[in-house]
């Protein structure tokens, strides 16, 4: 899998180059917000490591505009402690972030864990992938599409899995802790916003409500439901 990480940081950039050649990725690395912009619409990348901190425009404005083009996947690297860094980058569309300084090995943890999403929608389950249908939604699990009414909905990789992971329980409430260690593949730390940010952002691509029902219900202190009619 390629690679492609935007920080300005160069010893770091080359530290995590090493460390991913070592774990079997091909990677590349730029330093300057325009440039890396460009090599992540280009399409010759499958995942972004992306630093909020960089030179010409920030990392936030770089994530805005390759979302508007792109799903690709995209992992943030953020201050330590900086809550607020870390929940605009999720509301931005990255899939998940990883607060500085940081193992190199707990990367490429959790980019292997994205990148399992990304290769199968069934998580543990077996079987060949086929289609899910609730209401006025249609998932793919074979080519990873969502439909609402016939028209697609550009999801991340995480949005996907989470929505994935709600609907194949429909009517049931789901844990929190659960959603995290199935959609992110890893526990949620202390304050961790992650899953509750990435509902937050489905909710906006498909409605808070059809037919006069709230599509996804939040149970307070527990988790989150999604409550249309029975799935297919």
């Amino acid at each position: 899998m390629k690679i492609l990480i935007i920080d300005d940081d160069t010893e770091l950039c080359d530290l995590l180059t090493t460390y991913l050649d070592q774990e079997g990725f091909d990677v590349a690395a730029i330093h300057e917000a325009q440039d890396g912009l460009a090599a992540a619409q280009s399409g010759d990348y499958a995942f972004l490591i992306l630093d909020v901190m960089l030179p010409g425009f920030s990392g936030f404005d770089l994530l805005r505009q390759l979302r508007r083009t792109s799903a690709m996947p995209v992992i943030m690297l953020t201050a330590r402690g900086d809550e607020v860094d870390r929940i605009v980058g999720l509301e931005m569309g990255a899939d998940d972030y990883l607060p500085k300084p940081f193992n190199p090995r707990e990367l490429v943890a959790r980019i292997r864990a994205i990148q399992r999403r990304g290769e199968n929608g069934l998580g543990n389950q077996s079987g060949v992938p086929g289609k899910i249908m609730a209401d006025d939604i249609a998932i793919d699990l074979g080519t990873r599409t969502v439909y609402q009414n016939d028209a697609e909905v550009i999801l991340t990789a995480v949005e996907f899995s989470l929505l994935h992971a709600l609907i194949k329980r429909i009517g049931q409430v789901v844990n929190r802790e659960d959603l995290a260690q199935e959609v992110l593949g890893r526990k949620l730390e202390m304050f961790d916003r992650s899953i509750d940010v990435h509902i937050s952002s489905l909710r906006k691509k498909l409605g808070h409500h059809i037919h006069g029902v709230e599509r996804i219900k939040t149970i307070r202190s527990v988790g989150y439901m999604y409550s249309c009619t029975a799935a297919v």
